[in-house]
């Protein structure tokens, strides 16, 4: 397949993180066309009002949007963020529970209307939300996935450009597994250009990483959700930014590397579940690299990570 042209995408949710994606999108001109929809008719129409105002600064894409789900007819990418916010007191399986409901509801609709789209769910769980949506679609799993640790990944390599003293571009590593708490990084994989981690010497004279720092960054970048929230709120910008991103590489055909979240399928014995492994992103969908290699403790906990998103999703059945 080739890059599309006249290219729609839709994002469901008008909250901090759709409407992000969707002004994501317009300035990085990730999509021709940008509808955003939610029930909440006003403040949907005010979002996109807003966007809208900014369109001699956006290029040739424009917006339209609203709580006729209608406006979605057409689209090519569908983009997921709608659902409820996890409440004080509230486990992750109960908020699970409330969001799979709505997915159930919207999926097949969303579908009537945009046959031939690509689903990325970013609602969360997001793994778990990936399973539900595929099943409620019945498309093949490549076109249906959620934005996984695409996000994870990035702040990793943030961090560790930051310590090695190079740029974000030049850091090749990754967060896989779940996003959430049984994530974690491919240390077997990493490098700094071609330099394994733990060989790279920061060029400003600064010690070289150690296992122990290693180890610590995985942490943070694990929690580094929970600090943005506790002092904001919500997180909204980066994951905006990361939603386009894979929107390109979807509508632009580009066979691009990311960690996404597809529906496994005997992937290192693993299947049923989506969890975030390096996979190629393009106009057929996302499709995991079946030759991604394991350490065998990166291993034991890329079981453990399908484990616990095993354990939320027999919950819901």
């Amino acid at each position: 397949m080739s890059a599309i042209e006249n290219s729609k995408l839709t994002v469901v949710g008008a909250g901090a993180v759709g409407s992000s994606v969707a002004y994501a999108a317009l300035i990085r001109e990730s999509a021709r066309h940008v509808a955003l929809y939610d029930i909440a008719a006003e403040r949907t129409e005010a979002e996109v009002l807003d966007l809208a105002h900014g369109s001699q600064f956006t290029g040739s894409s424009d917006i339209i949007g609203g709580a006729d789900m209608a406006l979605t007819a057409g689209s090519h990418v569908v983009v997921i963020t709608a659902g409820a916010k996890q409440k004080p007191g509230q486990t992750r399986t109960e908020l699970a529970g409330v969001n799979a409901n709505i997915l159930r509801g919207m999926v097949p609709k969303l579908l009537e209307l945009s046959p031939n789209a690509t689903f990325v769910i970013v609602t969360n769980p997001a793994d778990v939300m990936a399973v539900v949506a595929y099943e409620a679609s019945g498309l093949p799993r490549e076109r249906v996935f959620s934005s996984g640790t695409v996000l994870d990944t990035s702040r990793l390599r943030w961090k560790l450009a930051k310590r090695a003293g190079v740029s974000i571009s030049s850091v090749h590593a990754y967060i896989v597994g779940e996003h959430g708490d049984t994530e974690f990084p491919l240390w077997s994989h990493a490098t700094i250009g071609t330099v394994p981690i733990l060989d790279w010497v920061p060029l400003d004279g600064q010690p070289k990483f150690t296992v122990d720092e290693l180890d610590q960054i995985a942490v943070d970048v694990r929690d580094a959700a929970y600090k943005v929230i506790q002092g904001k709120g919500a997180t909204n910008y980066a994951i905006g930014l990361s939603g386009a991103r894979i929107v390109e590489a979807l509508l632009s055909d580009e066979h691009t590397v990311m960690p996404v979240s597809t529906v496994l399928d005997d992937f290192h014995g693993v299947s049923g579940v989506a969890l975030s492994v390096p996979s190629i992103v393009s106009s057929a969908g996302a499709q995991p690299i079946r030759q991604t290699s394991f350490s065998p403790s990166e291993l034991a906990l890329f079981r453990r990570s399908a484990d616990a998103l095993r354990e939320v999703k027999d919950s819901l059945d």
